[in-house]
């Protein structure tokens, strides 16, 4: 992660507590996968929530589920009539994330797709979080599905710090370097990228 452990831990001790599903989601997705960092975790998870609370949002596009730790906090954030279209490959990781909306009374406010898929928006809020090699290409496929207010969201936007030197990166950071400069030089496009966690590129619409 960008930031050091110990200071990561502390922002974690001060804020406010994950609930039981969320330790046992959190343990499970270490106890069963080959790569649990993939799971957002507390602080991202709670700052997703309270992005889609403070927005207003009611429609959220996810790509990449994962264990469902992402989805459930924003679908838990949503009103009742609100919903989450979340896009995976795995079906491991996808029953995991079922049965634990399941379980958070959330299952009604999200819809799991699996493999490609026709996608109609306006959305309030992208969030991006799958395969680095095609960052560029979700990108560019949900900009048009963004609600004129909307954000979209790039995880693992530093890519552990990586992106700095793309040179000497891996493709992985390479890719995501990639995205950071496309968004940089986008003029359709406003942002702040973020040192939460391993990094988040908030994105909106330029006005005016």
């Amino acid at each position: 992660m960008i930031v050091e452990p110990r200071v990561e831990q502390y922002a974690e001790r001060y804020s406010t507590e994950p609930s039981d599903l969320f330790r046992r989601l959190d343990e499970e997705t270490r106890a069963k996968t080959t790569v649990p960092q993939m799971m957002v975790g507390q602080l991202e998870g709670h700052l997703l929530g309270e992005l889609v609370r403070i927005s207003g949002a009611r429609r959220i596009l996810e790509l990449g589920t994962f264990t469902g730790y992402s989805s459930i906090s924003m679908a838990l954030a949503l009103p009742p009539d609100g919903r989450v279209i979340t896009c995976d490959v795995n079906e491991e990781t996808n029953a995991i994330a079922r049965r634990y909306a399941q379980e958070a009374g959330v299952i009604d406010r999200i819809e799991y797709r699996l493999g490609p898929a026709l996608l109609d928006g306006p959305f309030d809020i992208v969030f991006i979080d799958a395969d680095k090699a095609n960052y560029v290409n979700y990108y560019e496929a949900s900009l048009p599905l963004l609600a004129e207010d909307g954000i979209l969201l790039v995880d693992n936007a530093l890519s552990s710090g990586d992106v700095v030197d793309p040179a000497s990166a891996g493709e992985s950071a390479r890719a995501i370097h990639a995205l950071n400069e496309r968004i940089r030089t986008d003029d359709r496009v406003e942002n702040v990228l973020l040192t939460v966690r391993d990094g988040i590129n908030l994105v909106r619409r330029r006005r005016g």
